[in-house]
């Protein structure tokens, strides 16, 4: 078993912290949070020690499960990889680019695992999907949230669009080479609302939409590519393939649908299929995962570096807004 502690035990702390328990290869020693209330009322809900420092934790454990506020990512793994421990840490991994690069120099120097917390590469729709993903040429995402003021204390790139860029570059094996962006600062000091266009060496072309302040919830992706189009839900968590293939001549099923292409171009059969799409915990599966790459010494699933180049686009992207903004302001 590996000695794991989290820092940080607000909502999603209190999450990772009922996942944890439920996986046999860690053991919880304890968390840590800054504010009293919290830490009272998660002793008394968990039975779970408490630490009284960052340092005090750390020392105490072989893994660090990082689910703070963006904000203190970078202190509170820094701390960690001084040490040598292995690190789970949240999305986005840290604040700024430099920071992600000095994380990484630092988790290469302690020799230790870090896996960074992109949980939709976790979520079952889209891991039923995954397989019949080959080179998507364009590709939509619409992520909308209802307004909460937890997580407004980051632009919404940030806050909800990095799930979809981390699944973009997931996706796509190709250099980015252009990049533009619009969006609307509604309620809050930074945009509550995004677009954004991502252009691909290959061709490709990425359109991603991130709202928090949208009438309802939605998250879902739809990837086109030759001869397919594959459709994720990720919050129903569902999964739809519709492809083409070509066929000769008439199928002997009166119900298939088939449509010629005329000019001699052939026919092609439209079939649909919908994946089996196991349940599972998406946030409760990374963390197994992270167990398994530090004892069988493999590579993360989503490494430090997938989380840097993740960061370096949403900032790439902010940096569109911003400069959006200045012209709207001469």
């Amino acid at each position: 078993m590996l000695k794991i502690g989290v820092l940080g035990a607000g909502h999603l702390g209190k999450i990772h912290i009922r996942c944890i328990r439920q996986i046999g290869d860690y053991e919880l020693v304890g968390f840590y949070d800054p504010d009293p209330q919290t830490v009272e009322k998660v002793e008394k809900e968990f039975g779970l020690t408490s630490f009284n420092s960052i340092a005090a934790l750390v020392d105490a454990v072989e893994v660090v499960d990082i689910v703070t506020p963006t904000i203190a990512h970078f202190a509170c793994a820094s701390e960690a990889l001084l040490k040598k421990k292995h690190v789970f840490i949240e999305k986005p991994i840290v604040a700024t680019p430099d920071e992600a690069r000095e994380l990484i120099r630092l988790a290469t120097d302690a020799g230790v695992k870090v896996q960074v917390g992109h949980v939709e590469r976790f979520n079952p729709a889209f891991l039923a999907a995954r397989e019949s993903l080959h080179q998507p040429m364009f590709i939509e995402t619409h992520r909308l949230a209802q307004f909460n003021p937890r997580g407004t204390d980051v632009p919404v790139v940030l806050d909800l669009m990095v799930h979809d860029i981390d699944i973009l570059l997931s996706a796509v094996d190709s250099e980015i080479t252009g990049i533009s962006a619009s969006g609307v600062a509604v309620v809050s000091e930074t945009p509550d609302i995004t677009n954004a266009r991502i252009e691909f060496a290959n061709g490709c072309v990425a359109n991603l939409t991130a709202s928090r302040i949208s009438m309802k919830n939605m998250r879902k992706t739809r990837f086109f590519q030759k001869d397919a189009y594959i459709s994720v839900d990720f919050l129903e968590k569902t999964t739809e393939i519709v492809r083409m293939s070509a066929v000769d001549e008439e199928p002997s099923n009166p119900m298939a649908m088939v449509i010629d292409l005329g000019n001699g171009k052939g026919m092609r059969e439209i079939s649909f299929e919908r994946p089996a799409v196991l349940p599972s915990n998406a946030i409760q599966a990374e963390l197994e995962s992270f167990y398994h790459a530090i004892v069988n010494n493999k590579s993360p699933m989503v490494t430090i570096e997938d989380g840097y180049k993740v960061l370096l686009v949403a900032h790439q992207i902010l940096e569109k807004l911003n400069q959006a903004a200045n012209k709207i302001s001469i």
